[in-house]
């Protein structure tokens, strides 16, 4: 089958990465007023990677990127779309997906960014479905990539210790049978406010806060809502119900987000795949890397349903809906 006659796509191999730098919710205390049992008590992370200085998101990027492909068998010259999600870009531009296409040696196809926040892999899964069904490429290369440690306040407590850097990508390819069901994506830019980093660059000046600042509660509230209401329409538009649902893999922000979700879908917190406690908040790398641990780890079997979703900043927020094979 060649891209032309493509009509659907499917996730052909994944790969993670992390820093090598990890630090522990204890090692935290020692440069922030907080404890382990303060954050695992309303967080449930109990340690996060930190990248290396200079390390950039497409450091990241490459490495998972690299693993994707070596588990599709797919070289970087057949890759004919690069769409990497991030929030921390290596620069203001040329994209992130333009650098990460130099450092693979897969240039040709197009490659640009999303900046969804958290919601960011899932938007660009969803963009890079349609592309392969329209038969644009026949192998697509989707990557999430953060390096949030550049962007914590260390002196706010109830926001640096949730976040952690981290890269997850897929490589997602032609296929003659559905493995992508359906996408969904909203947004609501009225929420604007209450998670963000209000910074600007204006005559090499930086205008407003560089940080991350957060209305924690606004957040969980808004989170636990739109997360229900997404699976349930993504559910729906396939015709199936939530124990339909083989693995459900969220955006991994904070284990009572997580917990309350499964808990409005009907689920069992054995079929949620988690990885919080060991990664934090990566933002848009917390699906793909978990994605990749739950494929590694022999978890997620042909034939299953796998229903990933997420929420972020803007506010916005998706699913997508897999069969794997």
């Amino acid at each position: 089958m060649n891209a032309a006659t493509a009509v659907y796509s499917r996730i052909t191999g994944t790969g993670g990465y992390l820093p090598q730098q990890c630090v522990t919710n204890a090692q935290l205390a020692q440069r922030v007023d907080t404890s382990d049992e303060w954050i695992v008590t309303r967080t449930g992370i109990r340690e996060r990677h930190f990248a290396a200085a200079g390390e950039l998101a497409s450091d990241l990027a490459l490495r998972a990127s690299e693993r994707a492909l070596a588990a599709a068998g797919v070289s970087p010259a057949e890759i004919g779309l690069i769409v990497v999600a991030t929030t921390t870009p290596d620069v203001v531009f040329p994209s992130t997906a333009c650098i990460l296409q130099r450092k693979l040696g897969a240039a040709g196809g197009a490659a640009y960014d999303i900046q969804a926040v958290c919601s960011g892999f899932v938007y660009a899964l969803a963009q890079a479905d349609l592309a392969v069904r329209a038969g644009h490429c026949r192998h697509a290369l989707v990557v999430g990539a953060e390096v949030y440690s550049r962007v914590l306040d260390w002196n706010d407590r109830s926001t640096c210790v949730l976040f952690g850097d981290g890269a997850g990508a897929v490589v997602l390819s032609a296929a003659d049978a559905p493995g992508v069901l359906s996408s969904h994506l909203h947004a609501d830019g009225s929420h604007a406010g209450i998670l963000g980093v209000p910074a600007r660059i204006d005559q090499g000046r930086i205008e407003g806060s560089p940080f991350l600042t957060m209305d924690g509660n606004a957040v969980f509230r808004f989170a636990v809502r739109v997360l229900a209401d997404v699976a349930h329409e993504a559910l729906a538009a396939n015709d199936l119900q939530p124990g339909d649902v083989d693995w459900l893999i969220p955006h991994q922000a904070n284990i009572r987000i997580i917990e309350a979700t499964a808990k409005k879908l009907g689920l069992p917190m054995a079929r949620v795949v988690v990885t919080v406690d060991r990664h934090a908040n990566t933002s848009a790398a917390s699906i793909p890397l978990a994605l990749d641990e739950a494929v590694r780890d022999g978890r997620i079997r042909s034939g299953q349903h796998v229903l990933l979703e997420g929420v972020g900043g803007g506010f916005t927020w998706g699913a997508v809906l897999l069969r794997w094979h």
